[in-house]
């Protein structure tokens, strides 16, 4: 059985633009975030692809992923992920084998096949696209071809990125994606931190098929965790309200930015709300040090996780930072 001290810790940064701030402000929050998570040992910084969100500034996600890289001195920076829907593999490889030459063996691209928005914007990302669900293993192979070695009679060449080799990593919430990274002998990361109902079963799966590649030789799984630590479990409770509110925006179809946080916020629910908010969170973790420490704890015995992703959407930026400084202390404990 795993044990904490087994486990890598790393972020997912999903860079929130928060109520009264500036993206301006919420790509510097994701800079020093980054800087902090390399401080504590943190294995890897990701961004997220998400498009026509008013409160997510990480559409740019290559572009990002070269800022954060550019600020930081060895923490490995990637997608979590590049929606490949979005974006020719051509492009994508291009992109990621110039940040992998920028940034030798620091970078990791992360894939998924949801298109990250809306239908009408993903219409304006690759105009009239139909997209089938033969099209994201296809397309996942074209990228890793792409990055790889030059081939006898290859045509079409990614410069840069033909043989930089980035890490490729399967992203998904289903068992598709599961049996995908299994089959291709890739890493997978589970996103529990929206969509938890089907980790267990998707590891499972996951592993029990998994097939070595030359890139990975045993699965090797990542689940992503929703967390908010403070010094007391109530301080914890209060600064989650943040997420509670964005989640039910989600939920509700009303999204904005990141919301300060509401005294007793959940309280003032319906019933069925909160319940949503739970299954929505079900893979959270949120508390004091102790309460942290066990949940984290319980997430390790339950999945057997490789590594840990956190999300960490906390209104005020400093006690984000504390934030993450409770989680790496408790993995350490």
């Amino acid at each position: 059985m795993k044990t904490l001290k087994d486990i890598s810790l790393s972020m997912l940064d999903l860079v929130a633009v928060r109520e009264g701030r500036s993206v301006a402000d919420s790509l510097s929050v994701a800079l020093s975030t980054a800087q902090r998570a390399e401080a504590l040992g943190f294995t890897r910084y990701w961004v997220a692809e998400h498009h026509n969100m008013p409160g997510i500034a990480s559409s740019a996600t290559a572009v990002l992923v070269g800022h954060l890289a550019g600020g930081t001195r060895k923490i490995r920076v990637g997608s979590g992920g590049i929606m490949l829907p979005n974006h020719a593999p051509l492009v994508v490889a291009e992109a990621f084998g110039t940040l992998a030459e920028l940034y030798p063996g620091r970078i990791d691209l992360g894939l998924g096949r949801a298109p990250g928005t809306d239908g009408i914007t993903m219409r304006a990302l690759r105009r009239d696209r139909v997209e089938t669900e033969d099209d994201f293993p296809r397309e996942v192979a074209e990228v890793q071809k792409l990055l790889g070695p030059v081939q006898p009679g290859q045509r079409v060449v990614a410069m840069p990125g033909a043989d930089t080799k980035v890490p490729i990593w399967i992203l998904g919430s289903s068992l598709f994606s599961a049996r995908l990274a299994a089959e291709r002998g890739l890493p997978y990361a589970f996103a529990s931190h929206f969509a938890p109902r089907q980790v267990l079963q998707a590891i499972e799966l996951y592993r029990s098929q998994f097939k070595p590649s030359a890139q990975l030789a045993e699965p090797y799984v990542v689940i992503g965790i929703p967390l908010i630590a403070a010094p007391t479990d109530d301080e914890a409770e209060y600064l989650a309200s943040s997420n509670y509110q964005r989640v039910l925006g989600i939920l509700t179809g009303n999204r904005r930015r990141l919301q300060p946080p509401i005294e007793n916020f959940m309280a003032g629910l319906r019933p069925e709300e909160r319940a949503a908010i739970g299954d929505f969170l079900a893979a959270a973790v949120i508390g004091g040090p102790e309460r942290v420490h066990d949940g984290l704890s319980r997430l390790a015995e339950i999945t057997g996780a490789d590594e840990f992703m956190l999300v960490c959407d906390i209104f005020d930026p400093e006690l984000r930072l504390r934030s993450l400084d409770i989680a790496a202390a408790a993995m350490k404990a």
